[in-house]
């Protein structure tokens, strides 16, 4: 399961397989969420972050979401699969989430943001709450337009794009023969409805209730499910200070967890392998990606877990803005490199062009270097 090789293998080759996996895994949180708000189980309206925030930023999710799509390609991976490849033995990693973990805390612990972003993403963003509208996702949306509850609503458009989304799915023959692909989906899709459940559930209201009379609150204390950037500043600001176990986010066990299932699987099957840089230029590929993994993933609220899966669960327009830039992102970044390595002579600017126009984001009539 890997959401930039699914990127990869549409782009290069055509096969769909991984992107049907990852399509799968998010049907199956969205029918998680519905099933679970339909009950009272779980509230949505207030999850950390804020999915469906009344604040509508559309700048920050179609930027942020670009920059992490880049990111993840130069970087060979999202931030979940550079967590997989440290337990499976890869030290590229290891400086992959480092850096991508020291640019999430500036992000959300400094003046960065406010600086660099905030001063004129805020400016144009919408507030729907000036409108009348409580929040960006479907349900609140269409329950403006038509009067209806928005309840209901979500129920009706979750049901309907989980329809759409597993007849694209299981169409395949290839795909149904794969149990890699179901399996990988099956189970990241449970893992983020189970997390879902964990903390906006019974156990999770109590645990919120619990530290409501702690002096020092803990700073992720909330309705929540998996994401990797913003954790990986969390993880290092735990680092800094290891005794002090309130700074031990849900997301901070989260990343340590799938580093040691990634190492278990690895040790008991024989595929742990130490990898190292190939050259400078590997090194600072890398480097780049990092950085943009690490502003992106914050700027957008998420990652291709973080809004590709766990957010657009949460039928938040946002989420699903930000999912469409990391796919664009990341297929221009791959279309890019592939048009300079055929003609390397080729300008930034004529691979850039064509790219877009074998994405079918500009008119064939612009296309500057011819397909091979």
């Amino acid at each position: 399961f890997c959401t930039m090789g699914a990127v990869s293998d549409w782009v290069n080759i055509g096969d769909k397989g991984r992107l049907r996996a990852w399509f799968l895994a998010l049907t199956v949180a969205l029918i998680g969420v519905m099933v679970m708000e339909f009950m009272g189980l779980v509230s949505f309206d207030g999850t950390r972050p804020p999915y469906r925030s009344a604040n509508f930023a559309w700048a920050r999710y179609l930027l942020g979401g670009a920059l992490f799509g880049v990111g993840m390609t130069l970087a060979s991976g999202c931030g979940n699969k550079n967590l997989v490849r440290i337990g499976g033995g890869n030290l590229k990693s290891i400086l992959v989430v480092i850096i991508a973990g020291v640019f999430a805390y500036l992000m959300t612990k400094t003046d960065f943001y406010g600086i660099v972003f905030h001063s004129w993403i805020n400016p144009i963003a919408i507030d729907l709450s000036q409108m009348g509208l409580s929040g960006q996702d479907l349900g609140s949306l269409f329950a403006a337009v038509t009067g209806g509850e928005a309840a209901n609503i979500r129920l009706i458009w979750g049901g309907v794009i989980s329809v759409v989304v597993l007849v694209f799915v299981f169409k395949s023959r290839d795909f149904r023969r794969s149990r890699d692909n179901i399996l990988g989906g099956l189970v990241v899709g449970l893992a983020v409805m189970a997390a879902w459940y964990l903390t906006g559930g019974p156990m999770g209201q109590e645990a919120i209730e619990e530290v409501e009379w702690l002096d020092a609150k803990p700073d992720g204390v909330g309705v929540q499910s998996f994401t990797f950037i913003n954790p990986m500043g969390e993880t290092l600001a735990y680092l800094a200070e290891p005794r002090n176990f309130l700074l031990v986010t849900f997301g901070v066990a989260a990343l340590a967890g799938v580093i040691v299932g990634s190492f278990i699987y690895a040790v008991l099957t024989g595929n742990f392998r130490v990898e190292w840089f190939a050259s400078m230029a590997d090194f600072l590929r890398h480097l780049v990606g990092a950085v943009l993994m690490g502003i992106g993933g914050v700027l957008g609220m998420g990652c291709t877990i973080g809004q590709g899966v766990t957010g657009t669960s949460t039928l938040a327009l946002g989420s699903f803005l930000t999912l469409f830039s990391i796919i664009v992102g990341s297929a221009t970044t791959m279309k890019v490199e592939y048009y300079r390595m055929l003609y390397e002579d080729a300008s930034f600017g004529d691979a850039l062009v064509t790219g877009l126009v074998d994405l079918h984001l500009l008119p064939k009539g612009l296309r500057r270097l011819e397909a091979l």
